[in-house]
Formats: structure tokens, sequence, C-alpha cells
């Protein structure tokens, strides 16, 4: 494990970020790094996609939403 060197105000947007996920200021740091990188090697889907895929290869089952027609 290293230390990662990021300048002062994408550390506040961490803690900002981190309060909001529940997750600690490390934890939200490595999520932001892996979605990147998701993004980054599959540049095709989106983010909803990506998070999606994620979830389903988890064994997470998220139920689709309907939009309801009034």
């Amino acid at each position: 494990m290293g230390i990662v060197n990021i300048d002062d105000d994408l550390h506040e947007q961490l803690r900002r970020a981190s309060k909001v996920s529940c997750r600690s200021i490390n934890a939200q740091a490595a999520y932001w790094i892996k979605v990147g990188m998701l993004c980054e090697t599959n540049p095709t889907l989106s983010f909803t996609e990506i998070i999606q895929r994620e979830l389903n290869s988890a064994g997470v089952s998220v139920p689709s939403l309907a939009m309801s027609e009034a």
C-alpha cells in the first residue's frame, strides 16, 4: 500500500463526498479511483451501466423503477 499525494482542494472534495456517502475519506478515494478506472476502460458504457454491472457481478439484485404515467 502506498500514499497518494493529492492537492488540498481535491482532499476537501473527498472529505465532503465521504460524509454524504457515509464512507471514510480513504474509502471515498478508492471508490472514485475504481469508478474512474472502470469508466476509462469501458468508454462506451454510462456511469449507471457501469455501476449496475458491478452490482450485478457482486450478486446485488437491483429492481428497476418504472416510470408511472399520470
